[in-house]
């Protein structure tokens, strides 16, 4: 059995998630020890613990420590099942990390997958939906199967209370994926989501942004979300180049100015578009498991996250592949996978 240090290099959920996602999809089981040891509240919370649950339902597995607060767990896994599901995190936590953990081995299982997802949907620590939806999916679906993501309600935190739904036609094994070269900017846009908020508060993002981006006021628009369960505002600047498409995500929060949001997310878009690269630091963490179980791939991204070095040495454990990683200029890394 792999035996995983959960408190190791970064240390967060995504350890555990990648430990879940890569024991299904090779059929080899896990011990994780020191759960989250170093964060405030150490161990499963609620949407780890979903996590958790989805896969040992997908893949028939005895499991034990699955309980709040464990910080020891341990996954034998069986063949992953496609089918339809359902999943519920309970609370504001990402319902698109438990989709990230269950949809490696659901890529190539034996038939479809149709999955709903219920809890938050644009959460600070994860990716949102649109992300989800819009930059992550599309590089799946260049692997071979095609995914798609219907957003049924939006769940901001901390209320929650979103759902989405994901429909899932697996391959028999991953291609391989390259992603070397953005090419030529297409289409950009600034886009404010407002939820059971004052307008003025997308408005004044919206403003700022464009204003430091130099960007026309076409490039701006604001989205009302009705049925929120609660409020919520997220800023999203979507870049649309000729190989590759990125969205920095800046979340509203009491006692932040909408000015410092907006700031904040333009100091991120400025960021990817000065290094050229295709693949953001997020889409980069995200791809390695993908890119490390179909053997192979490359990438040119920003110098890589303590969070992405922490995922690699992970998949590292559970899969027979090498794992490069090289600066080629101050925030350019490229980043190379293939078997051993």
């Amino acid at each position: 059995m792999i035996v995983i240090d959960g408190s190791a290099g970064e240390g967060g959920g995504q350890v555990l998630r990648t430990s879940l996602a890569l024991s299904l999809a090779a059929g080899r089981p896990f011990r994780i020890e020191k759960i989250r040891e170093r964060r405030p509240k150490p161990g499963l919370m609620r949407q780890h613990l979903t996590s958790v649950q989805a896969a040992a339902t997908v893949g028939q597995a005895r499991v034990e420590g699955d309980r709040l607060g464990s910080t020891t767990l341990s996954f034998e896994p069986e063949v992953p099942q496609p089918g339809e599901y359902t999943f519920s995190v309970g609370t504001a936590g990402s319902a698109t990390l438990v989709l990230q953990t269950i949809l490696p081995p659901l890529l190539t299982a034996a038939g479809p997958s149709r999955i709903a997802f219920e809890g938050g949907t644009h959460n600070p620590w994860a990716p949102p939906f649109d992300f989800l939806d819009r930059v992550y999916l599309p590089c799946v679906r260049a692997m071979g199967p095609v995914v798609t993501a219907h957003l049924v309600r939006s769940g901001f935190y901390p209320a929650g209370g979103g759902r989405f739904e994901v429909a899932i036609e697996p391959c028999s094994t991953l291609g391989p994926f390259e992603a070397l070269h953005r090419g030529e900017i297409l289409g950009r846009s600034v886009r404010a989501l407002i939820a059971n908020l004052p307008r003025h508060i997308a408005e004044r993002e919206i403003a700022t942004a464009l204003t430091l981006l130099n960007w026309s006021a076409e490039s701006g628009c604001i989205e009302e979300i009705r049925g929120a369960s609660g409020p919520g505002n997220v800023l999203m600047i979507e870049i649309r180049a000729g190989h590759a498409r990125e969205i920095l995500t800046g979340f509203g929060e009491s006692g932040t100015p909408a000015e410092a949001v907006a700031r904040r997310t333009v100091d991120d878009a400025r960021r990817y578009l000065a290094a050229g690269v295709p693949v953001g630091c997020h889409l980069a963490d995200q791809l390695l498991p993908l890119l490390a179980l179909a053997g192979g791939g490359a990438f040119r991204t920003l110098k890589l996250s303590r969070h992405a070095l922490t995922n690699a040495d992970v998949i590292r454990n559970f899969l027979d592949v090498t794992i490069d990683h090289r600066d080629e200029a101050r925030d350019v890394a490229l980043v190379r996978i293939s078997r051993k």
